[in-house]
């Protein structure tokens, strides 16, 4: 115990600098993730908020229902096409953004920076207003210009298909800002004797690029992949302002089925058992991700 003591009078300093950190992290997640699994096994609802004796234990009796309700199946698997569609696309036009402004230093490839990262900063609610005007099947500007070709107006937010894939493109158009700087300053950061000995050895651009380039963004990639992952893994703001899930659930993410069960139909019990089942696929696909990757250093 004495030298228990002595190692904390020793190293208080970092302790005591880390402290506001993990207290916050205890208060807003540690707890929160805890009292979730304690109500994911009740039936509390808004009569259970007024009175605790009307909260009755359930076990496991709404994960069973769960994963009979065809809305949350459905929920998941369209979660699961957002984010194998989304992610990959967000990566790729995102780097690809990145490389091409790496390239110009003028006020024109900086005037384009701004443009790409300001969606980032726009709030979704006027961002659901412009693309929902945008997206209008009689006098939207997609079936606008879809006219120049003679191609049919579509029902771009009734169309089960299309609907998902419009809120995939309008949450690209939002997200890729973020990231596309992300891969900027781990391009700036690249040394460019790698380019130089390249250019010596008579390598050309497109050999640099990949032999180059993109294996030093490496842990760049890593990060955007995670960060992106986890933010697609919990679509919601997209669905909910222009789609309220529909037409017919066909859009219905995992955390927009959370959100109605708990704060449109009260049932606290059953969202936080849906909330957990999101959490543990999150914790899943980030483990997935670190352990592809330290297989990737390891080669």
């Amino acid at each position: 115990m004495q030298h228990i003591w002595k190692q904390w009078t020793k190293y208080r300093v970092p302790y005591l600098f880390i402290a506001p950190t993990l207290l916050l992290l205890i208060v807003f997640s540690i707890i929160p993730i805890l009292i979730a699994l304690v109500i994911s096994f009740t039936d509390i609802d808004l009569a259970g908020l007024a009175d605790y004796s009307n909260i009755s234990a359930v076990g496991f009796d709404n994960f069973v229902q769960l994963f009979k309700d065809p809305v949350f199946l459905k929920s998941i698997y369209n979660t699961a096409f957002y984010v194998v569609v989304g992610v990959p696309l967000v990566i790729i036009l995102s780097m690809s953004a990145a490389l091409l402004l790496n390239y110009g230093t003028g006020r024109l490839f900086k005037t384009f920076r701004v443009i790409y990262y300001m969606p980032s900063i726009t709030n979704i609610v006027a961002v659901a207003v412009v693309w929902g005007y945008l997206y209008n099947s009689q006098y939207g500007l997609f079936n606008h210009m879809l006219s120049w070709f003679d191609i049919p107006a579509q029902k771009w937010l009734q169309d089960p298909v299309l609907a998902k894939l419009s809120l995939i493109l309008m949450a690209l158009w939002k997200s890729m800002g973020v990231n596309m700087i992300i891969f900027l300053a781990a391009l700036q950061g690249i040394p460019r004797t790698y380019y130089e000995a390249a250019e010596i050895d008579g390598a050309s651009k497109r050999q640099r690029l990949f032999y180059i380039t993109v294996p030093l963004l490496g842990f760049a990639t890593f990060f955007v992949t995670i960060t992106t992952l986890i933010g697609w893994i919990q679509f919601f703001e997209e669905p909910l302002v222009m789609t309220k899930g529909g037409p017919l659930n066909e859009t219905m993410s995992m955390a927009l089925f959370i959100y109605n069960n708990g704060f449109q139909l009260s049932n606290f019990g059953y969202a936080a058992a849906g909330s957990f089942v999101l959490f543990l696929f999150i914790i899943a696909a980030t483990i997935i991700q670190f352990i592809v990757r330290k297989k990737d250093v390891e080669y």
